[in-house]
């Protein structure tokens, strides 16, 4: 992400525009040439590599753009204090030697002899390695080098990132398209400590109102970057639509003082590209197996990855599976596998609230149930017990008992 220094964008009828580059040549010129700057400072200190920073952007006039796109490309870099011995053990050494005796050039080269003696090291090694570990002292060792079109789009979603830095309130329309991606989008606001209430049905989609850290916390950054951190992973989700209501920026001389708040508003039509790893088709090797070890299974029922959301009071269901039988029957599965005494309390609970009779419950013999305060008694057959493995067989059979819905 980009620093608030770094953030550039329009305001017009109190509407937030990120600015956004283009792929023009000269842009795709200004990433390729960054990009090589710092491939060319592998092995060099991260002083030297500013100081070529410098030197390129003197003189022109998008030098805001040259500084974001080498933060940006900065964060793609390992760097790393030199040297063998740890700059602190260093420095621990040439100050203890230093302390007995009266400052001047020639105690000081004395001092750097003796210390490198004890530390079996050079002397012009120990002079490097006393503040090897101060940032323009560090040394670039790694550098995963992007393409310059994907440096352009990392650029594009820092600034539309930026802009959740001072959002009082956030709205996400998940519209109706591939029910599996609801559960990536709820799992990905549990990831990254959203408080997110859920409202709607899976006929027409889900609207999730997430509180902002100017709201909550007057002010603070560590909610609005878990919001801006939320965005990448936003956009794995098909068919969505963002609204943020944000705090002027007060601080800038061409914000108009009436102003008491901006709108952001952003869909999943907008081209923005997540450099997020995209999600797994299952949440664990758990479930990963139960739906391999189901396609031998010699059966009409067909297993389906892609569920509704059930809607419980105070919540949603989000079952793992569903079996559909060619004749039209339908059960859900639900698979509990190991995990906190609180997930256990609130996921029974809602299983309740929710009073569908057609969902099979897998629970694994490892969990302790009687610890965690849950009682299953009163889910009767539609329990299912494993241990190691998840039998399809033993679901396949409860399934064929048929519940109503």
């Amino acid at each position: 992400m980009l620093p608030t220094e770094l953030l550039m964008f329009r305001v017009k009828a109190g509407i937030v525009e990120p600015r956004r580059l283009k792929a023009t040549s000269g842009n795709l010129t200004l990433a390729q040439t960054l990009i090589d700057l710092f491939q060319s400072n592998i092995g060099k200190q991260r002083g030297e590599l500013e100081a070529e920073l410098k030197v390129l952007e003197a003189g022109r006039t998008d030098f805001r753009v040259l500084r974001g796109l080498a933060h940006l490309l900065t964060g793609l870099g390992t760097f790393e204090a030199g040297g063998d011995v740890e700059p602190g053990v260093v420095r621990a050494k040439v100050f203890e030697l230093a302390q007995a005796q009266p400052p001047s050039r020639a105690a000081t080269a004395r001092v750097l002899d003796s210390a490198a003696q004890a530390l079996a090291m050079a002397p012009e090694a120990v002079a490097a390695a006393l503040y090897a570990d101060l940032a323009d002292q560090q040394t670039l060792v790694l550098f995963e080098a992007p393409e310059p079109a994907a440096l352009l789009e990392r650029f594009d979603l820092a600034q539309a990132q930026g802009a959740l830095y001072r959002a009082s309130s956030l709205i996400i329309t998940a519209r109706r398209n591939e029910p599996a991606r609801y559960k990536q989008l709820l799992k990905y606001t549990k990831f990254f400590g959203l408080m997110v209430t859920v409202e709607g049905d899976p006929d027409y989609g889900f609207t999730l109102s997430v509180d902002g850290p100017m709201s909550l916390f007057g002010g603070t950054t560590r909610y609005g970057l878990a919001m801006a951190k939320f965005l990448p992973a936003l956009l794995h989700v098909t068919k969505w639509d963002l609204s943020a209501a944000l705090k002027p920026r007060k601080d800038l001389a061409w914000v108009d003082a009436t102003d008491e708040e901006w709108s952001f508003q952003l869909t999943s039509e907008d081209g923005y590209v997540s450099h997020y790893k995209p999600p797994e088709d299952h949440d664990s090797a758990l479930e990963a197996g139960f739906s391999d070890r189901w396609a031998k299974l010699e059966t009409l029922w067909e297993l389906e990855r892609e569920v509704d959301l059930v809607p419980v009071p105070g919540g949603v269901i989000i079952p793992d599976f569903r079996l559909k039988h060619p004749d039209g029957r339908s059960v859900l599965v639900e698979i509990v596998g190991y995990w906190r005494p609180e997930y256990l309390r609130k996921k029974f609970e809602l299983l309740r609230k929710s009073g569908r009779k057609d969902v099979i419950v897998c629970v694994s013999e490892r969990l302790n149930l009687d610890k965690a305060g849950v009682n299953i008694a009163d889910f009767g057959d539609r329990v299912v017990w494993f241990k190691g493995v998840l039998s399809p067989k033993e679901v396949l059979e409860r399934a064929e008992q048929g519940w109503p819905t």
